[in-house]
């Protein structure tokens, strides 16, 4: 009897773990049920079981008419936003009746979360154990518009995996928002 016990706590343990999950949403609605599956979590004090609602961005360069390039971003996967949530019968209920979310993708009604070889491919999740910097500590900007400019860490974000660096732009310190992917500890 003590050994089906176990069992059913270690199930439990396994499902209660965060996962990253896909929903599908009417074309155009991403960032608007982004905003509302963020407000939902922070009216219902969710933020335990729902960490983070993604919308992929790209930075893609398009020529404009009159022959200059311009920098702009594209969503990665357009009709879909990303979660990293323990699944349980309230956070389903809570996405699944988002406006403008049709669905999870699944097979039917049962979401099927993304493995771990889909959310490495992605980029997402999975860095935060691996950064061991402080608030303080210098860094290296490793990509985007400020590679090789270094910083000081002003504040960091677990969660949306970001941190604030204050850069030296211009002669001036200027913070900058950046992904924890972004940077290289000195």
């Amino acid at each position: 009897m003590s050994e089906e016990i176990n069992k059913a706590e270690e199930t439990k343990e396994v499902s209660a773990e965060a996962r990253w999950y896909v929903v599908h949403t009417y074309s155009g609605y991403e960032n608007k049920v982004k905003a509302n599956i963020e407000k939902t979590v922070e009216n219902r004090g969710m933020q335990d079981q729902i960490f983070e609602v993604s919308v992929p961005l790209q930075d893609v360069v398009e020529t404009m008419k009159d022959g200059q390039k311009k920098t702009v971003q594209r969503k990665v996967f357009p009709g879909y936003v990303l979660l990293n949530m323990i699944m349980n019968d309230e956070t389903w209920y809570v996405v699944r009746n988002t406006r403008g979310v049709t669905s999870f993708v699944g097979p039917g009604s049962k979401p099927v979360p993304l493995t771990d070889a889909e959310v490495r491919a992605m980029g997402i999740g999975g860095q935060v154990e691996n950064l061991d910097v402080e608030i303080g500590e210098s860094v290296r900007v490793a990509t985007g518009p400020f590679a090789d400019s270094v910083g000081q860490i002003k504040e960091i974000n677990i969660h949306k995996k970001t941190l604030v660096v204050s850069l030296s732009i211009f002669g001036r310190e200027t913070p900058v928002e950046l992904d924890f992917a972004q940077i290289d500890k000195l």
